[in-house]
């Protein structure tokens, strides 16, 4: 089996993995300023994507230009979530660097749709594939692929505990060769139940004292979390962005969902922002929670709320995911200010980071690795994979970290 790295190797983003010249795993971009996409050009004869995150799925439409449109295999979520992301990007971006691709090339995605549920065994360039969850968002999914001589595991995106959302994964396929994330290779995340209390209590402590609280969140699973964390304390908010479409997505996959009732409890408990009329800015002197896009602030309708409250430190603005260097959430918890409309400013509302991750922290990737002794690793997907590849091969691990756009036969 050949495989090719043309992104997400010792980054994150941009994950695109090609199978034997023929089958592509993973298409997404890095978000930053300009964003970058994969490596090389591409032609395969069909696309298997993991889950539906920007990182994974961005540049997907990407591959439908020309004559020939290869099948995209995904689960039923993923598929929706994909096609939102792409026409948000293409509403924000159309037309311009940041989107490679257009109308046409969305309407032809919906056209070479293959939806796969987990557990079921499908055909894909030669290929056998199988998808199994991978508890990181609803739909994510581990893919386990057979050539027919090797047998080929791509985790993706995963995380082994559970969140309100989804349930850890559990799954654990035989495979000769594994492709893991590394994400939170270093760090080991505090219990949840420890970091949902010091989230609500620092929320009615700001609320207590007359403040407004802004909670930038990822749009596709951080959103949902955060609403059903609140609605678990009793906390009433407002959501605003595109986890408010998400959210009433998820309730036609209930499958896919840890806790159905327990999400529809929490879009009942979530006020819905419409945006019109100067809405947000009456809301964001309001004394309330608000939950918005974007997670980095780089865009969305955080970029409404924050310059309203970013003066008074009663206020106060709660990061709840993986700040990308180069992205304003990154500026703002290193340096306390922020780029806003155009220019970088001081924030004086108090800036608080909690880790909400949906990734496996480092004692997670352990444990799922001791599975895979026998197997050969190649570890991607994070800032420091090579410094992990080498500590498991400290430990009997036969693990390298390849670089972006390297060829490597298995």
């Amino acid at each position: 089996m050949q495989l090719q790295f043309l992104g997400g190797a010792g980054e994150v983003g941009r994950s695109a993995i090609l199978v034997n010249e023929s089958l592509l795993l993973d298409y997404g971009m890095l978000t930053g300023n300009p964003p970058q996409f994969p490596v090389g050009s591409v032609s395969p004869e069909a696309v298997v994507v993991s889950h539906g995150h920007l990182d994974h799925v961005g540049t997907v439409p990407s591959l439908l230009s020309g004559d020939h449109w290869p099948e995209i295999h995904w689960t039923p979520p993923t598929y929706e979530l994909a096609l939102t992301l792409a026409r948000d990007t293409l509403k924000l971006h159309g037309g311009t660097y940041d989107c490679p691709f257009t109308e046409t090339h969305i309407r032809r995605m919906t056209q070479q749709s293959a939806p796969h549920d987990y557990g079921e065994t499908f055909e894909a360039a030669g290929h056998e594939v199988t998808f199994y969850n991978a508890g990181h968002i609803p739909g994510s999914a581990h893919v386990l692929i057979d050539d027919g001589e090797t047998r080929l595991l791509y985790t993706a995106d995963f995380h082994t505990d559970d969140q309100r959302l989804v349930s850890g994964t559990t799954d654990r396929p035989e495979a000769d060769v594994v492709i893991c994330e590394s994400t939170y290779s270093d760090v080991e995340h505090d219990d949840r139940a420890s970091v949902e209390k010091q989230f609500v209590e620092s929320v009615r402590t700001t609320l207590w004292e007359g403040g407004t609280v802004v909670v930038p969140a990822f749009a596709i699973g951080r959103t949902q979390e955060l609403l059903m964390v609140l609605d678990a304390h009793d906390i009433d908010c407002y959501v605003d962005g595109m986890g408010t479409h998400v959210l009433r997505m998820l309730r036609n996959h209930p499958e896919y969902v840890r806790d159905p009732d327990a999400l529809k409890r929490a879009k009942s408990n979530a006020r819905i922002v419409s945006g019109k009329d100067g809405q947000r800015r009456r809301i964001a002197r309001q004394n309330t929670v608000i939950v918005t896009t974007s997670g980095m602030l780089s865009g969305g309708p955080a970029m409404t709320y924050i310059p309203e409250i970013r003066q008074d430190p009663t206020n106060k603005i709660c990061l709840t995911g993986y700040q990308v260097e180069g992205t304003p959430g990154r500026e703002l918890v290193e340096r306390g200010r922020c780029e806003l409309n155009g220019g970088v400013v001081p924030v004086a509302a108090r800036a608080e980071m909690y880790d909400f991750s949906a990734h496996a922290d480092r004692h997670g990737l352990l444990d799922f690795l001791t599975d895979y002794r026998d197997s050969r690793l190649f570890i991607n997907h994070g800032d420091r994979c090579a410094a992990f590849a080498e500590e498991l091969r400290a430990d009997g691990y036969d693990a390298t970290a390849p670089d972006v756009g390297e060829v490597v036969e298995v």
